[in-house]
């Protein structure tokens, strides 16, 4: 009789751990905004594409970037947040298959040693959005820096004409 009474209280203990456990999967998380604040400035909602390069860091594939080829006047601007970034005068063609750029706007991007200790990861000051990465000393200009920027980390504005 005793093992009995074992085995029930075990079956009812069982019981109790899966229904609690179902109950809290069940539980409605609270789910991210697509939009958050920051500075009393709003985040874009995001494709999944942006999403894994600026939020997880990835890359684009190179060549594709629908900012790669443009030669407008004008400012780029992070994709997430909005904050100027870039202008049109410091774009360079540099053949890396991203767009790339000799000189940010004053305040706007981020230098940050990259885990791999070997290249130098650039972000959005504003919204730490990742950009891309920059490089020093390959003499493609006269400022000799290129910041090679994913074209899915920004959006365009035109000059007013």
């Amino acid at each position: 009789m005793h093992m009995k009474t074992l085995i029930n209280k075990t079956f009812i203990l069982a019981g109790l751990l899966v229904l609690t456990s179902l109950m809290a999967c069940a539980q409605q998380q609270k789910k991210e905004d697509s939009k958050k604040t920051t500075r009393n400035m709003e985040w874009n909602k995001l494709t999944k594409e942006e999403e894994d390069v600026i939020v997880r860091k990835g890359t684009e594939y190179p060549g594709t970037g629908k900012l790669l080829n443009n030669k407008e006047k004008g400012t780029y601007i992070c994709r997430r947040c909005n904050a100027p970034l870039y202008r049109s005068e410091s774009k360079f063609e540099s053949e890396c298959g991203w767009p790339s750029f000799d000189d940010e706007i004053k305040g706007a991007v981020e230098r940050i040693a990259d885990a791999d200790g070997m290249r130098t990861e650039i972000v959005c000051a504003n919204c730490k959005a990742h950009l891309g990465h920059v490089f020093i000393g390959e003499g493609f200009t006269a400022k000799n820096t290129r910041n090679c920027v994913n074209s899915v980390s920004m959006s365009f504005v035109p000059d007013k004409k």
